[in-house]
């Protein structure tokens, strides 16, 4: 059991954690034809797109209702009322993601009955679908704010029903914030290969990772998970949840729908990826394939490969808590020693982990700890690249935003060809710190000898007394 500790720091010096309305809006991205719309100013909306736009490296439609200094006392309604009409009329989404800021919060905005008053201005929209919800950027941090915008999509988009199984070969997925568009990818092939369909909330593989089209630009998201799905997970099979954060979520898909669900921290690691493995044969009924055994025989190699540079390696880790939990199981299973665990955001799930203490703070929390306890290398986001240049230790880049490193977002981390890649590039890592010792040379050694008499027998005979 971890002690949760809390920085006693007025402010974060360093700040580690990305806010709540760019996870929110990360969720909306991997729906398809969707659009984020972010209530505050525009200087609110054009920050989470440039980290958006430099970790994905791909357009990205994110708009604002522009609040300016007199809406921002008198009253910004208006300024939803009317860029959900414009973006209905203009885009024709099938979904606005409408997410608050801290500016809207702190105004004291109710977004949800804006967003009546829409309804019964403009019915004409009634096909539109909105999900409106509060994300302060003062609380939580990127994982807290996608968690919210699933129950937001999963409250407003999905029916209640009592046709679980109705599709015996439809599986729900509902994703951690803390899944890259190469983890999604990981896990919609492990689940076809036990002939399985996914349904996948959301689906960032598809919308965020590699859509070449004719247009110049598209308003709307391309790729991931469209409405018409989203509506029919009341009658899927199972529904598997991965990440902690989403057990709210996951909680009320099942109250609504009725369809059972397999719960997951993470799929890092031989156990993770078994229980996962083992969860998929039991839906399916279908024995697990030859190729996925063949997988965990891989990864099983890897361990032995790299259990020298491992076990025992001093690691600090700063991540947001999904990602923290799965790195921190992953690492201490095989021998690694945690000397700092940070996150910006205190979660349930934390107390669990089996490390001593993890600290709510920022990276400068991670920074000291990491000095004092002699740690050898940082696995945190690109926030983190200067901290280690100061400790003088490697950066394995993980998380949100990468920003200083190109196709970071399309890694895959998890199952068993994730973690076996991990396992390569963390020993890999350990490897360029190790220094041989310089072979011993006597005091007395003389590299002039002649013929292997010289100086260092004269020498020597004379430290002996031999020689006058």
């Amino acid at each position: 059991m971890a002690e949760i500790i809390h920085s006693k720091k007025a402010l974060a010096v360093n700040p580690l954690k990305v806010s709540q309305p760019v996870g929110a809006s990360l969720a909306f991205l991997g729906l398809a034809r969707s659009l984020p719309l972010m209530h505050g100013s525009q200087g609110c909306t054009a920050f989470g797109k440039v980290f958006f736009v430099r970790h994905f490296r791909e357009p990205i439609p994110l708009q604002t209702t522009a609040m300016d200094q007199v809406s921002t006392i008198m009253g910004a309604d208006d300024n939803i009322i009317e860029a959900l009409r414009t973006l209905s009329d203009k885009s024709k989404p099938d979904i606005i993601g409408l997410v608050t800021t801290g500016l809207s919060e702190t105004q004291g905005t109710d977004i949800h009955r804006a967003v009546r008053d829409f309804r019964e201005k403009y019915p004409e929209y009634a096909g539109v679908g909105v999900v409106a919800i509060n994300t302060p950027d003062y609380l939580g941090c990127l994982e807290s704010g996608y968690a919210l915008a699933i129950e937001g999509v999963i409250n407003a988009l999905v029916p209640a029903s009592n046709c679980a199984g109705k599709r015996p070969k439809q599986v729900n997925v509902l994703a951690s914030g803390m899944l890259t568009p190469g983890d999604i990818d990981a896990i919609r092939e492990w689940i076809e290969a036990f002939g399985l369909r996914a349904v996948v909330l959301p689906d960032i593989g598809d919308s965020l990772d590699g859509h070449l089209i004719e247009a110049e630009t598209s308003s709307l998201t391309i790729g991931g998970t469209p409405r018409v799905e989203i509506e029919s997970m009341g009658e899927s099979v199972a529904t598997l949840v991965i990440g902690p954060s989403l057990n709210k979520a996951a909680d009320l898909l099942k109250g609504k729908t009725g369809v059972p669900d397999y719960r997951f921290e993470g799929l890092m690691g031989l156990d993770d990826c078994d229980a996962f493995t083992q969860a998929l044969a039991e839906i399916s009924g279908n024995p697990v394939p030859a190729r996925i055994e063949r997988q965990r025989a891989q990864l099983q190699d890897a361990m032995v490969d790299s259990h020298f540079m491992l076990g025992f390696a001093r690691i600090a880790l700063a991540a947001d808590p999904d990602l923290l939990g799965q790195q921190v199981r992953f690492l201490t299973g095989m021998g690694a020693e945690i000397v700092a665990a940070v996150s910006p955001h205190k979660h349930d799930s934390l107390a669990g982990l089996p490390i001593p203490k993890v600290v709510i703070g920022d990276l400068e929390d991670m920074e000291k700890a990491a000095r004092d306890g002699a740690a050898q290398l940082v696995m945190a986001n690109s926030h983190a690249a200067d901290t280690a240049s100061r400790l003088r230790l490697p950066l394995l880049r993980a998380g949100f935003p990468q920003y200083d490193l190109v196709g970071g977002y399309a890694r895959t981390w998890v199952g068993y060809r994730g973690s076996r890649q991990a396992l390569f590039d963390i020993a890999n890592l350990m490897l360029e710190q190790h220094h041989e010792l310089d072979a011993y040379r006597s005091i007395y050694w003389d590299d002039d000898r002649d013929g292997g008499v010289g100086k260092q027998h004269v020498i020597s005979s004379a430290a002996a007394g031999l020689v006058h």
